[in-house]
């Protein structure tokens, strides 16, 4: 599903340059369960920027499903976004004005679907996640928990192949970042969804069934998440 061969980035700054990427080489199957961890600056957030199509490397291929990235048109990274991939980040990224409702249809928006057919699968979504009774909530009247919750309907209502997580349970406590993990959980038995998720929380990587560590812009582990000491 995702192959990556030399992956390389490089980002000027100023009379020098910073490698975050220094030739990784990570191919994920279809449906798996994958962690990428490290620490701060270690290179893990551009790798899932550019596995989302959000960034682009300075060398190296990219494979999504077959097709190379490198040199698509703006037009067909944007549907490769809306309708292959999903995103779910750490601050939400909710529309203040909008209810939980509206903020979940606005990917099926952008694709075109139809007035009735997104309220209804943005409903059914919300419900999926547990917030069928907050459909007409706004995002201050909710708590960061189901936040989070109203992000991850919204990153599964275009019925992505690959969903994309950023620290997704960063600003949580513990049992309400265990019941979003729990949403990726059955997002990926019930519909074969690939999770990839970016985390420094080790409980957070041993609830997936693959980590992928980086450190200094390299691969330094690929394997079986180690248990939390």
């Amino acid at each position: 599903m995702i192959e990556l061969r030399g992956i390389e980035k490089v980002y000027p700054l100023g009379a020098h340059a910073v490698h975050a990427l220094r030739g990784v080489d990570l191919t994920i199957r279809p449906g798996e369960l994958v962690a990428i961890t490290g620490p701060s600056g270690s290179g893990k957030s551009t790798l899932l920027q550019i596995t989302g199509c959000l960034d682009t490397p300075t060398r190296g291929s990219y494979r999504l499903l077959g097709e190379e990235v490198a040199g698509l048109g703006a037009r067909r990274l944007a549907l490769i976004r809306n309708r292959i991939l999903g995103f779910v980040f750490q601050s939400y990224h909710l529309l203040a004005r909008l209810s939980a409702a509206r903020n979940v249809e606005l990917p099926l928006l952008y694709a075109g679907v139809g007035r009735s057919e997104r309220r209804s699968r943005a409903r059914a979504a919300l419900e999926e996640v547990g917030l069928g009774d907050r459909v007409d909530h706004r995002p201050s009247e909710l708590s960061g928990g189901e936040r989070q919750r109203v992000a991850v309907a919204r990153a599964l209502v275009t019925r992505p192949k690959v969903v994309l997580a950023d620290e997704p349970t960063g600003n949580l406590d513990s049992r309400s970042g265990e019941a979003v993990l729990e949403l990726f959980r059955q997002a990926n038995r019930a519909r074969g969804i690939t999770i990839i998720v970016v985390t420094h929380d080790r409980s957070v990587a041993c609830s997936m069934d693959r980590e992928v560590a980086i450190r200094d812009g390299n691969i330094v582990k690929d394997g079986a998440p180690a248990l939390v000491a």
